[in-house]
This record gives structure tokens, C-alpha cells and sequence, in this order.
């Protein structure tokens, strides 16, 4: 992975979902927290795949520690736009006076992705969070983003509200955002993905919208589930040459099976060959995980791959 993608500031986790998102920002949050890290994880309103990945107790919306040197949240729209209000007007009371108006709700209830705006504004909040003596809270905050679509849509939403809202305090901060999250210094987009046909054009599509639409500093692409070989490539060429059958046992479907694994193995390296050539960025492979639910100690098998 690039050197200095635990330097940033923010990391963004995106890709289609199902494809291990989740799994690799604990993985970098686990690795990062090695370094003397102080890290933020953060996922968007979703069901919690995370806590038994760090092996502790379920993601709310309020802020817990999850081992040593990494805290998460998982971040509640109405919940998040209360706090990030409060943490820009620097105060409960003022919030609740701004807020409790009627004519404020109302055109709060109008601004275009605020609730996607709560929860992104929140997360880069964060980032500029110190404690009492001074230091930061956080030396990196890790976003594992909604699946392509909603990622995209999120992420869209500062340049939206820069475009459209009023000035003011709600403006300001999403043009600050905005800049930081288009800074390569602050923030890097970590793309993961499948070594299959249709999760690879995805990624290359999203990777396109990311840097040609919004700007924004993709730096990694992470295939992740890859199947070790098993067989050379004349094998494979071999084995798919046979006529494949269905038998329920005995010799013909140890070939079956032998026939399947190579196509597999032809096709997940047709894919990595596919990602390499279209994205202009390292390629960071992780090896499938044969456990039926990954814990704590899966986990420390993708840092490995990963570092």
C-alpha cells in the first residue's frame, strides 16, 4: 500500500458492497493503532459488522473505545447533525435556540444531503478535535463509506452545499471539508474490491468519478478474497479443455472440482490483470479467508497481507 496512506489525516474505505470493506478499515485502524495511532472509525447509519471484528461490544452513536488506541461510532443521522451543530456553535444552548426554531428546521429541512452532511461533517469534525493539552484527538479518522452509489452521493454533498446554501456557519465548514477531503496531503480514497468480472468495473468506474468529478485523492486499491493457486497455467488451459460434469462423488468430481477451481483461479487473474492495468495506483492483494465469521484473530491475518 502506498507508505504514507497512515500519515494522512482521513482515509475514506469505499468499493460495491459486500466486497470487504468493513474488514479492511479494522484491519488498517488495527495497524495504524500498532504505530501509537490514535484512530477514529466511523460507519454511516449501518448494521454493525464491526464490533465482533474488533471483538467488542456493539457500534452506537456515541463514541467507545474498541481496543487499544482505536475508538468507533456508528453514526446516527439525527443524532449526528445534533452533534455536529453543537460542536460548531460551540455550545447546547445556542444549538437548541438556532435549532428550535421553526424556520431554521425548515430550511435545514431543505438543504440537499444534510443528513449525509451530519454524519461526513461529524467524521471530519474529528479530525480537527484536540484534547486538553492541546494534542489531537485523533491522528486519523477512518470512514468505511456506504457501497458505491450512496459512498458517491455522500461524498458529493460538500461540493453541493458550497454550491447552493447560503453563507454561514453550515456553508463554511462544508468548503473546509471540501478542500480537506481534495487535499493528498489530509485524506486518501482506499478502493477494495473482488477479483470478479462485475466488482471490478465498478471499482474502475467509481475510481473515474472520484478523480475526474469530485477531485478527490484516490491513493490504493485493495483486491481483496483472492484465491491462492493451485494449479500452473497449463494445468488451468488443460483442466478447461476437459467437458465439465456434474457427479455427486468419486473420481469424476474430484475433476469437477478440479476443472471449477481453475476457472476461478483463470478468473480472478484475469481480474487483478484488468484493475492493474486501468487504475494507476498500487494494488494491494488480501488472501481469501477460509473462516466462516472472521474475528479478532482473522483480522490480524489482513493486517499482515495489508502491511
Amino acid at each position: 500500500m502506498t507508505p504514507d496512506l497512515l500519515d494522512k489525516r482521513f482515509v475514506f474505505v469505499t468499493g460495491k458492497g459486500g466486497v470487504g470493506k468493513t474488514t479492511l478499515t479494522v484491519a488498517l485502524a488495527r495497524r495504524a493503532a500498532a504505530e501509537g495511532k490514535r484512530v477514529l472509525v466511523c460507519i454511516c447509519n449501518a448494521k454493525d459488522r464491526m464490533s465482533p471484528l474488533f471483538g467488542c461490544a456493539p457500534l452506537g452513536p456515541e463514541i467507545s473505545q474498541v481496543g487499544e488506541n482505536i475508538w468507533g461510532v456508528n453514526m446516527a443521522p439525527e443524532l449526528a447533525l445534533e452533534e455536529y451543530g453543537m460542536l460548531a456553535l460551540k455550545s447546547r444552548a445556542a444549538y437548541k435556540l438556532l435549532f428550535d426554531n421553526s424556520l431554521v428546521r425548515t430550511f435545514f429541512r431543505a438543504v440537499p444531503g444534510l443528513h449525509e452532511w451530519a454524519m461526513l461533517g461529524k467524521a471530519w469534525w474529528h479530525t480537527t478535535e484536540t484534547r486538553a493539552d492541546g494534542s489531537r484527538a485523533y491522528d486519523l479518522v477512518i470512514l468505511d463509506a456506504p457501497a458505491t452509489g450512496h459512498g458517491l452521493d455522500m461524498l458529493r454533498v460538500p461540493k453541493v452545499i458550497v454550491d447552493v446554501v447560503p453563507p454561514g456557519i453550515l456553508r463554511r465548514d462544508a468548503e473546509i471539508a471540501w478542500n480537506f477531503f481534495r487535499d493528498k496531503t489530509t485524506t486518501s480514497v482506499v478502493l477494495v474490491t473482488l477479483p470478479e468480472e462485475m466488482p471490478t468495473s465498478e471499482t474502475i468506474e467509481l475510481a473515474a468519478a472520484l478523480t475526474g468529478e469530485l477531485g478527490l485523492p484516490v491513493t490504493d486499491v485493495v483486491v481483496n478474497g483472492l484465491l491462492p493457486p493451485i494449479f500452473s497455467a497449463p494445468e488451468g488451459a488443460a483442466l478447461s479443455m476437459i467437458p465439465r460434469e456434474n457427479p455427486v462423488d468419486g473420481p469424476s468430481a474430484l475433476l469437477t472440482a478440479a476443472h471449477d477451481r481453475a476457472a476461478r483461479e483463470a478468473m480472478q487473474a484475469a481480474a487483478l490483470l484488468r484493475v492493474k492495468r486501468a487504475l494507476p495506483y498500487p494494488v494491494t492483494t488480501v488472501p481469501f479467508q477460509f473462516d466462516a465469521l472472521l474475528d479478532p484473530a482473522g483480522i490480524a491475518k489482513v493486517v499482515a497481507a495489508i502491511s
